[in-house]
């Protein structure tokens, strides 16, 4: 804990003054985030550090295994994070990032080793249809093979549940916020990002677009065009 004290006192006589004008900036008009980023409470995954984003950038919630549980299931800070970020703040993108040596994972895969920890336990069943999804989509794969396909999925089925929530539900109707689903490797330092139109992880790179999960497109269910019988 020395340690970090000491960091405090560095960003306070050596960082902040070279950020002043921001800050005051910041606390005078008040935040615009653009980007929602819903990552990992592992202390490894730090958004700020992936993103390179400075203050007021990001508006992030973070939590054991990148979990967004269904609308009206659990009435928490999720929730309360996600709705306030999309109809108060009108962040454009949101994004679900999950990583590699995922604990979370690891326990979802692995029932009994949650036996001492009823609250975690309970938390994950909101990740039971990625463990689903590798059990039977992936049936040859155990260990670190099958945590990793887990982590995976789980970004996929954290995505589907963000759009249960009606501020991001109507959001996407009007066509104005777009869906990442991203995987950092600790090891490599490689990011992947989910494509919609093939269902898959591909690298981001530098000189290739961006791949996203759900692009900002107008959707409408009932604009419709009648056809003549």
């Amino acid at each position: 804990m020395n340690d970090v004290i000491g960091r405090v006192f560095d960003f306070q006589k050596s960082v902040f003054p070279g950020e002043a004008d921001l800050y005051s900036h910041l606390a005078n008009q008040g935040q615009s985030p653009k980007v929602l980023m819903i990552s990992c409470a592992d202390s490894r995954i730090v958004p700020e550090h992936i993103m390179q984003a400075r203050p007021g950038d990001l508006f992030i919630c973070r939590n054991a295994g990148n979990i967004v549980p269904p609308y009206g299931q659990t009435n928490g800070g999720v929730t309360a994070t996600v709705e306030y970020a999309v109809a108060v703040l009108g962040v454009s993108d949101i994004v679900v990032c999950g990583h590699s040596g995922c604990g979370a994972m690891a326990g979802l895969m692995n029932p009994d080793s949650l036996e001492t920890l009823p609250n975690v336990s309970s938390w994950l069943k909101h990740s039971q249809a990625a463990r689903s999804v590798v059990q039977q989509s992936y049936p040859d794969l155990d260990g670190q093979a099958a945590v990793r396909a887990a982590s995976l999925e789980n970004v996929v089925v954290q995505l589907a549940h963000l759009r249960t929530h009606p501020a991001v539900a109507a959001r996407i109707a009007k066509g104005d916020i777009t869906l990442h689903g991203w995987f950092v490797d600790i090891h490599s330092g490689e990011i992947l990002a989910l494509d919609g139109p093939s269902g898959r992880f591909l690298p981001v790179q530098g000189e290739t677009e961006l791949p996203v999960a759900l692009p900002a497109e107008r959707r409408l269910a009932a604009d419709f065009v009648e056809v003549a019988a």
